[in-house]
């Protein structure tokens, strides 16, 4: 009876063992991954991501889609189209969803190996059973699932770093379509007053009333402006199968797409200094990535210590002899301990690397930390005299064109002017209203990127605002 309760003892004592080192590895799956990216890009992404793994799911999704797709679509939609439509986007979270299994992978514990042999000596039969497992596997259990749990945290943080990228492109990819459509608009219509100049200077010059040099004007600018609608025509189409190659849409889909007319007004009030300072240290992507590495790599060199000296292998064996000569029937059992000797190798290459890693992620977090700073001072920069630029072209530029403008048709009116003076001020006005617009557009690029960098991803924006200098066509009137 006490020998059956000493044996019952132990098999509760090793299934407690058991359950304690099970419970100790590391695990995550597809909800927690998803879950710490929506919690990471929370009010930057404007919408929750998630993996579709079903049709029905699936079904949803392209509902979502066909109602966003029924309106215009704005800049926020678009984001939230690019969340519920984009197979990119889809296989950015497997990938993750792969990347942490595989790093979850580290902290587990390798399967043991049972083995079986069968040996006829003469009369004798033996039957050999042997388990091994590595013993320093669960020895060094506890820092092998931290060292997991720093690289599933690095994979999810990768991840959502790519979602923020993917999502910048979306916003800057609308911000240049809408645009190019707003500038094709206006380009069609500088051709088809183009046009009207140089056929009726081609008709007065018919009759006598115009002279060579004077229609050969019109008929450059003509040729100028033809040129022009077409390369926006092109830059248009470009620009509009870029959003839908980052929204995922297909070829109906594309079809159905609505863009707005214009893009929109420059807002009110910008972020101050101070508030952008704020709010990018709240959590940076880079730098919470660079962090993560560093104290993965120090957590892996502590264990690369042991066992780059050595390995041990515990093997427990259970034997059965059958002397059918002698009748008799033996049971040896004992145990295998198996050491790798560090005879040829110890190890030290194994460590010069590990504290290689750790020496250059060490460097690499100090190079993020300097200069995030700077990408931040950079962005706003741009963001910044971005809007300055657009809102001088709206408040100072274009208002002084209208007057002229205005002026210029009341003398026409009073027979101060003629036609093609009035048409050479309109002229003049291609380049101002193409400049605000590329303003416009500018600013909205540079405010996509300061976001992006506000998260820890920097997207430098270079500023090629175009000036509004008169157009060769009015130079001789």
């Amino acid at each position: 009876m006490k020998r059956l309760l000493s044996s019952h003892r132990a098999k509760l004592a090793v299934s407690v063992v058991a359950i304690g080192v099970l419970s100790g590895c590391a695990s995550v799956s597809l909800e927690q991954n998803v879950n710490r990216v929506n919690t990471e890009t929370t009010g930057f992404t404007d919408g929750q991501l998630s993996l579709a793994q079903s049709n029905q799911e699936r079904e949803q999704r392209a509902q979502l889609a066909a109602q966003l797709l029924a309106k215009p679509l704005g800049q926020k939609e678009a984001v939230q189209l690019a969340l519920t439509n984009s197979h990119a986007l889809q296989a950015l979270l497997a990938q993750g969803w792969a990347e942490s299994a595989d790093a979850a992978q580290v902290g587990r514990i390798a399967n043991p190996i049972f083995s079986f042999e069968r040996m006829v000596v003469g009369d004798e039969l033996e039957l050999a059973r042997s388990l091994s497992f590595g013993l320093l596997d669960l020895l060094t259990l506890p820092a092998r699932t931290g060292i997991a749990e720093r690289r599933i945290e690095q994979a999810q943080l990768r991840l959502s770093a790519e979602v923020v990228d993917r999502v910048t492109q979306v916003r800057q990819a609308w911000v240049r379509a809408v645009a190019a459509q707003q500038a094709l608009s206006y380009a069609r219509q500088v051709f088809e007053s183009a046009e009207a100049g140089a056929e009726l200077a081609r008709r007065m010059q018919s009759v006598g009333n115009f002279n060579r040099i004077s229609r050969a004007r019109e008929q450059s600018f003509y040729a100028d402006a033809a040129t022009r609608l077409a390369t926006a025509q092109h830059q248009a189409t470009a620009s509009r199968e870029e959003l839908i190659r980052l929204l995922g849409l297909d070829e109906a889909q594309g079809q159905q797409l609505q863009l707005p007319e214009r893009l929109p007004d420059l807002p009110k009030a910008l972020l101050e200094p101070n508030t952008v300072g704020a709010l990018a240290t709240n959590g940076r992507l880079d730098i919470r990535l660079a962090q993560s590495a560093l104290a993965g790599a120090g957590k892996a060199q502590g264990l690369n210590i042991i066992t780059s000296f050595t390995d041990i292998e515990l093997t427990a064996r259970r034997n059965t002899v059958f002397d059918n000569a002698a009748g008799t029937r033996t049971e040896p059992r004992g145990f295998e301990v198996a050491v790798r000797l560090p005879i040829f190798d110890w190890g030290g290459m194994q460590r010069d690397a590990w504290n290689a890693r750790t020496l250059a992620a060490a460097n690499q977090l100090e190079a993020t930390v300097r200069a995030a700073g700077s990408h931040l001072r950079e962005s706003y920069s741009a963001y910044r005299t971005s809007f300055d630029v657009a809102k001088h072209y709206r408040d100072e530029v274009l208002p002084v064109r209208r007057v002229i403008s205005e002026e210029n048709q009341l003398r026409y009116n009073g027979m101060l002017i003629g036609v093609f003076e009035l048409m050479a001020d309109a002229r003049d006005q291609v380049g101002t209203v193409t400049a605000a617009i590329a303003a416009q557009q500018q600013y909205w690029l540079a405010d996509a990127a300061l976001q992006a960098s506000l998260i820890g991803r920097p997207t430098m924006t270079s500023l090629s605002v175009m000036t509004s200098a008169p157009s060769a066509g009015a130079a001789g009137h």
